[in-house]
């Protein structure tokens, strides 16, 4: 194939993050600023790369031929540059870029910068190969590799203990969504004899002519996207991984990772929208996961795991979308949701840096007068979170309450009450936390950030408020409303907005403690307790019989069992070499006389 510029910059926008990783490891890990540099330039360049494809409509990459048997198994080394793509591009590089230049500020101490930065480069490259990749193997391949990087980030300070289980629990809850998704793509192979997107779409009535087979094949595809975007029940990884780096949280757990699963979802839609049960399915476990990440949230006292259930019940809106048959919808929140949730993340990591790393919001308070710019861009984050107009937020969350009203009333109810605890909580966390007096010294005595940290915050601060926009947000085709829904679901949205904040501000204005004690809540419904007892009361179970089969049956046994037999039959033995001339010639003797008597007697 002849290579031409423009054929190869998507390579460029996915190998250059790659290479970063590579010459931080081998050759600059000791020299950690310099490691930081790269690390940021690679991104960057990434991010230049993607904004050209974006503005373009001519780019094709350069493609492979990567694995073929015979014609039975075909994989190319493809990538796919439609709208949706290039939007992904956008985000994951864009945001990623932030995020990396505000780590040279929060992490500027840290004694494994360089490892940081290998590893946060080595994630983009795998998020930038999900999003590009054209066929099923290919974007699993990039799938799995993103679950590694977000173990290596998460477990970043793995000296502490919650660090490192947590990293565990992330990449194991998230290994059972993908198993499913793993058999869902063998299954999709079988029926149509290929891997790659164009190539199903073209014999996709093979799948569609048996009903039971394509609703199974889509729900296990969907698994994926379970572990990925901790939707209900897996969901329980999100909260924990808050132990990893906050510019982790922001780029992993706000704007990429967890967005990987909605982008599979839209990215297969083909598959999941030719499946009414599938959608049905679809639509009522992104409402669950909503409305249980937003009670969460209320009870937190972790400014970052309040973000933490907030994204899981962001995510929730996303995948109701999905099942309401929207894709447009669904890209459009998590457009949004990208700026205005890396910014609140962000702006967290700014109070907990001031506060010498106390992430607890009943030790801060009063933050709103020392950290103006901070307090500024949280509120920021917090009013497009919460869907106030102007704020992005308004727009791409109505748009799915408008889907959910003319489509599933039951799914509207329970999305509008999500968004009246999601103006609740936010709202809490900001009286808590920057309003009031301080409650510690390190409150009292917090400064602003430094200007790296600064200014990423402002840069998404503006997209947090200017990404709904119609002038911004002209690639996304939000579905028509009636006119009924064009002003009840916006009026009912900003009554759900004041009745969340007011009451929150009633409840928490100057409370030195929580005066809610929701323990049902607080314990979050108690689901990672009955995950440790389903554990143990099943694994735990059968590693105890295996064990003791290993140990008194196998060891014990058979291996001890022989292996004393054969020392103790030498030791008999030993007996008679006892290096005594008499003894031996007296032994010789006894079995010659054994020998007689067995010859004439037997």
């Amino acid at each position: 194939m002849t290579f031409t510029t423009k054929s190869l910059l998507p390579w460029l926008v996915l190998l250059l993050p790659l290479t970063s990783a590579g010459v931080i490891t081998l050759f600059t890990r000791r020299r950690q600023n310099i490691s930081a540099l790269i690390s940021v330039a690679a991104v960057l360049g990434s991010f230049t790369f993607s904004c050209v494809i974006f503005g373009k409509n001519d780019i094709s990459a350069a493609e492979f031929s990567w694995i073929d048997i015979h014609g039975v198994f075909t994989v190319p080394l493809a990538f796919v540059l439609d709208d949706l793509s290039k939007l992904m591009l956008l985000v994951v590089s864009g945001v990623g870029s932030l995020i990396h230049i505000y780590s040279l500020g929060y992490m500027r101490d840290d004694k494994g910068k360089s490892r940081y930065f290998a590893a946060l480069s080595l994630f983009m490259f795998a998020m930038l190969g999900i999003v590009l990749a054209n066929n099923f193997v290919m974007m699993f391949i990039f799938w799995e590799l993103v679950g590694f990087t977000s173990y290596v980030l998460i477990g970043h300070w793995f000296e502490r203990d919650a660090a490192a289980d947590a990293a565990k629990k992330a990449f194991l809850t998230t290994r059972i969504g993908d198993f499913g998704f793993m058999i869902g793509i063998l299954m999709v192979w079988m029926a149509t004899g290929s891997v790659v997107f164009d190539d199903i779409v073209a014999h996709l009535s093979k799948i569609t002519s048996n009903p039971g087979y394509l609703t199974i094949v889509a729900i296990l595809i969907f698994c994926g996207a379970v572990g990925k975007s901790a939707q209900f029940p897996l969901h329980v990884w999100l909260p924990d991984a808050m132990e990893g780096p906050t510019p982790v949280s922001a780029l992993i757990h706000a704007a990429t990772m967890v967005a990987a699963g909605v982008y599979l979802l839209v990215r297969v839609a083909f598959l999941i929208q030719a499946s009414q049960t599938a959608l049905l399915v679809i639509a009522w476990i992104g409402t669950i996961t909503a409305l249980l990440g937003a009670l969460m949230a209320t009870q937190q006292s972790d400014i970052k795991r309040i973000l933490a259930y907030s994204t899981i019940s962001q995510l929730g809106y996303m995948v109701m979308a999905v099942g309401l048959a929207s894709n447009e919808a669904a890209m459009f929140h998590l457009f949004t949701h990208a700026f205005f949730k890396a910014l609140l993340f962000l702006a967290a990591g700014s109070v907990i840096v001031t506060l010498h790393h106390e992430q607890d919001i009943w030790k801060m308070g009063g933050l709103a007068k020392k950290l103006r710019i901070t307090f500024a861009t949280f509120a920021v984050g917090a009013l497009a979170l919460v869907g106030c107009p102007p704020f992005s937020g308004f727009f791409s969350k109505d748009a799915i309450l408008a889907l959910a009203y003319e489509r599933n009333m039951s799914i509207f109810v329970i999305g509008l009450t999500t968004a009246f605890l999601t103006a609740f909580y936010i709202s809490r966390a900001v009286m808590v936390a920057f309003l009031g007096k301080p409650r510690t010294d390190a409150a009292r005595a917090g400064k602003e950030s430094p200007l790296v940290m600064i200014i990423p915050l402002l840069i998404l601060a503006l997209f947090a408020l200017i990404a709904g926009l119609e002038s911004v947000a002209q690639h996304f085709l939000v579905v028509p409303h009636e006119k009924e829904s064009v002003f009840t679901v916006p009026a009912l949205a900003l009554v759900a907005l004041i009745l969340g904040v007011g009451i929150a501000t009633w409840l928490y204005r100057n409370r030195e403690r929580d005066p809610l004690h929701l323990d049902l809540v607080r314990r979050r419904f108690y689901i990672d307790e009955f995950y440790e007892w389903l554990i143990g009361a099943t694994q735990e179970f059968l590693a105890r019989i295996a064990a003791f089969f290993d140990r008194w049956i196998i060891d014990a046994g058979a291996v001890r069992g022989t292996s004393g037999g054969i020392f103790g039959l030498g030791a008999f033995l030993r007996l008679f070499q006892v290096g005594n001339l008499q003894a031996y010639a007296f032994l010789f003797g006894l079995g010659i006389v054994a020998l007689i008597y067995f010859t004439i007697f037997r």
